[in-house]
């Protein structure tokens, strides 16, 4: 009897301690991908932030070659379009494209 009941006793208490930890995982995830500022809210801005980057560098390298060819910086961002630049790039929601004529560069602001 007593060698029935030490393993009855250790698969017991080893199923017992399991079953608090699997949960407690479930819970951290289900928190981590729910959360408004969790993980898939740093994707989506890590996504927005790394667009506006490649917008600005093209942009701006497009004014360089402007200036260099034309021997002037452009009046706008207009002046780049179709021979330097195809078409005005998309940005974000709530973002838009400001040409600084002081320094000839392009920053992306909120708006």
């Amino acid at each position: 009897m007593k060698t029935f009941l030490i393993p009855l006793v250790a698969a017991t208490a080893l199923l017992a301690g399991c079953g608090d930890d699997s949960a407690k995982e479930t819970a951290a995830a289900t928190n981590e991908t729910a959360a408004p500022g969790g993980y898939l809210g740093a994707i989506v801005q890590a996504k927005n932030h790394s667009e506006k980057v490649i917008d600005v560098a093209y942009i701006n390298q497009d004014i360089q070659l402007f200036n260099a060819s034309e021997g002037r910086y452009p009046k706008d961002l207009q002046e780049l379009i179709p021979n330097y630049l195809a078409k005005m790039p998309a940005v974000p929601n709530g973002y838009k494209i400001v040409y600084d004529t002081n320094n000839y560069s392009v920053k992306v602001v909120k708006e």
